[in-house]
């Protein structure tokens, strides 16, 4: 019996279920009883049989070809088939994966404390590992040791702060999917889905779409209490010679509004530790 987790068939169920019937072409005549398409469906529509597209979806079959992936990709109107296609990649056997140490470099710790903008390493598993005195006065979650998926679903005054929370909760959780890949069963996984599983609505829900996206810059904006409306440009660059580590800088467009403030931000910030610089340097555990 195969005890792996059926990551690709999870995946297929819900995205299918995302996908509704007009969407591809089908006429709907009377009442339907699952949500989005049946599997007999998606399979006539990829040109594979339903008890084949059943196997795959009950992990009876984890090795299927490109061909079939790219065909049931294009049914499920997945804007990138990379992700399905990395599911199904054949991969040895292994064990369950021991908890280690996520260990920042030092010079990138102290690049963080140097720089003039709000910024933060961000472990492979969301895990804040560093932050500078800038970062945590956009966000007073934003400091070493916090981790972004419990701030942003559980933190009442960390949701308050964006302008769209819903949007930015997805966003960070497709990226946190993309990131885990096929490490769901990592131990440090497994404590995070099941604790906020259990605490957040949203966040089930969420999880459950199986979405998946880049850990990508975009623009955000904040609805800071002190300064005012805070829209701002967040990179994410990937720390050279780690596993999954980035660097997540906000900056804002100069010129702008929303550049005075941060600027007036920076000042308070700066008179309130004055002569002081002080690192929040951490090591998570993943």
């Amino acid at each position: 019996m195969n005890d792996e987790p059926n990551t690709l068939g999870e995946y297929l169920r819900a995205r299918r279920e995302l996908v509704t019937p007009e969407q591809v072409g089908i006429p709907v005549l009377g009442v339907r009883r699952v949500p989005g398409l049946r599997r007999e469906e998606v399979a006539m529509l990829s040109g594979i049989s339903a008890e084949y597209y059943l196997r795959l979806e009950q992990g009876r079959d984890r090795n299927p070809s490109g061909q079939v992936l790219e065909a049931i990709a294009r049914v499920l109107q997945l804007d990138d088939d990379s992700y399905l296609l990395s599911l199904a990649a054949e991969r040895p056997r292994r064990k369950r994966p021991r908890p280690r140490r996520e260990v920042l470099p030092a010079s990138t710790a102290r690049f963080i404390d140097e720089l003039p903008f709000p910024a933060f390493a961000e472990g492979r598993y969301l895990d804040v590992l560093a932050a500078n005195p800038l970062a945590a006065a956009v966000s007073p979650r934003l400091i070493a040791g916090g981790n972004r998926l419990r701030d942003v679903f559980l933190d009442e005054a960390e949701q308050d702060l964006f302008e769209d929370w819903e949007r930015a909760a997805a966003v960070l959780l497709a990226g946190f999917r993309r990131t885990v890949g096929h490490g769901t069963d990592h131990p440090r996984v497994v404590e995070l889905v099941g604790e906020l599983s259990l605490a957040s609505p949203e966040f089930r829900r969420l999880w459950a779409r199986h979405d998946v996206a880049e850990r990508a810059g975009a623009q955000v904006t904040f609805d800071h209490p002190t300064v005012g409306q805070l829209r701002l440009d967040r990179e994410k660059l990937a720390v050279a010679g780690t596993d999954g580590i980035m660097l997540v800088v906000y900056h804002a467009q100069p010129g702008t509004a929303s550049a005075e403030r941060l600027a007036l931000l920076g000042s308070i910030t700066a008179q309130a530790a004055p002569g002081t610089r002080e690192a929040t340097t951490s090591s998570g555990t993943t």
